[in-house]
């Protein structure tokens, strides 16, 4: 069924169903994001998928090719280099001003940010705790006060998102998390721009060690489709010989 809504809103809801699906893991790296199959599925026009497409290729999540279809991206270790050295700068720069500058309100919105992330974190509900390290330092870049810095973070967050996806052992995140939020709430400065830089290494290693265990799946997958797809050997045909039947023991029967 068609939906009802205004062009702009359909887009917007096209766009955020499928951000969510690359970044969440639904839609693998590589994979096809054929116009026709995604309007299909996803209930709606051409339009608002060609346009979704073009906002997710902006935001480097897809990768658009011209005359055929689009792909999720494959994240390249150069790819992952680069968005750690913008990071260094920006996590740490970000947690510092937020500990200077931070108000009361918004220290609250933080810290019940943070204590739902441990919530879903124990729960084992691995999609929100991930969308909610999103949120985590989606507001602490708010509480900044820097509107360039914003911006900028405006343009990582999907790419961030995707990293923190990646993040398997959500009690560390959730217990870095409460650190850095201690740190902010008592306005040191130095602690949250080193506990930030700590943070951005453990995301790092989490990163790693995900690719690593998603490589060894695979691996694993594709020898067990190996050996389910190896012809099965023949029955050796039985011995009459050997179960006293042959000529010489048909010999033997009846004579006494």
């Amino acid at each position: 069924m068609k939906s009802a809504d205004s062009p702009q809103s359909e887009t917007m809801r096209v766009t955020e169903a499928l951000r969510n699906e690359i970044i969440e893991g639904h839609r693998r790296p590589g994979s096809r994001l054929v116009e026709r199959n995604l309007a299909t599925e996803l209930g709606v026009s051409r339009v608002p998928i060609r346009e979704a497409l073009k906002k997710l290729a902006s935001e480097g999540l897809v990768t658009n090719r011209p005359n055929t279809w689009s792909t999720v991206r494959e994240f390249s270790p150069s790819d992952i280099a680069d968005l750690n050295e913008v990071r260094t700068v920006f996590d740490v720069l970000s947690f510092e001003l937020a500990a200077q500058r931070h108000t009361r309100e918004g220290l609250a919105r933080l810290e019940a940010t943070m204590l739902r992330g441990r919530e879903l974190a124990d729960a084992g509900d691995v999609a929100g705790a991930h969308r909610c390290a999103a949120e985590f330092h989606a507001i602490v870049t708010e509480l900044s006060g820097n509107e360039l810095l914003g911006e900028i973070g405006a343009l990582l967050d999907s790419r961030m998102r995707w990293q923190l996806s990646q993040h398997d052992d959500l009690a560390v995140v959730a217990t870095e998390h409460a650190e850095l939020f201690d740190a902010i709430a008592r306005r040191d400065q130095a602690l949250a721009g080193s506990l930030a830089g700590r943070h951005l290494g453990t995301s790092q290693e989490q990163h790693d060690k995900h690719s690593k265990r998603l490589a060894e799946a695979g691996t694993e997958g594709t020898q067990e489709a190996q050996v389910a797809q190896e012809p099965q050997a023949e029955p050796a045909a039985a011995d009459p010989a050997a179960d006293g039947v042959g000529p010489a023991a048909e010999d033997s029967v009846g004579t006494d």
